[in-house]
């Protein structure tokens, strides 16, 4: 897969060690800056990012600042982008599994290297489950969500 990430000056000192992880779990990643720790305004990357998804330049994405919650925000008011903020290995899987996230966001300033180092990989190996026999509850959720952003 394909992996976008985009970052302000707060997510900047974890970007380098997200884009090793995903080449690591033998992804090609896909770096939208930003470049150094100059502040910067969250938005206009993860407007970056989000567009890179939507025409279909990558297939998921990395957001990264400071909390994770500005990137988060701003990430889902854009049409067919889905991102959470994680944390632990747990919801960066079950948020693909069952939610259909495309999105992670982290909190350059709350986790460090060696989360990142799990979260990633566990956001990349997961898949939708919501197609598979008994498992059709987690497209019908979806499908509502999806409903939802169409008005």
């Amino acid at each position: 897969m394909r992996i976008a990430v985009a970052c302000d000056h707060g997510g900047f000192p974890l970007k380098k060690t997200v884009i090793e992880s995903i080449r690591a779990a033998g992804h090609e990643a896909l770096d939208l800056g930003t470049d150094s720790l100059e502040s910067v305004d969250y938005p206009d990357f993860v407007e970056k990012l989000g567009q890179a998804i939507q025409r279909g330049e990558a297939e998921r994405g990395v957001l990264l600042c400071g909390s994770g919650i500005g990137v988060a925000i701003a990430a889902n008011k854009m049409k067919g982008i889905y991102a959470a903020i994680c944390h632990n290995t747990y919801a960066a899987r079950q948020g693909v599994e069952h939610d259909g996230m495309n999105v992670l966001c982290l909190g350059g300033r709350v986790i460090g290297p060696e989360i990142a180092k799990e979260l990633v990989p566990a956001f990349l190996e997961a898949e939708f489950i919501g197609n598979k026999p008994g498992q059709e509850r987690h497209a019908r959720r979806v499908g509502k969500v999806q409903a939802i952003e169409r008005g």
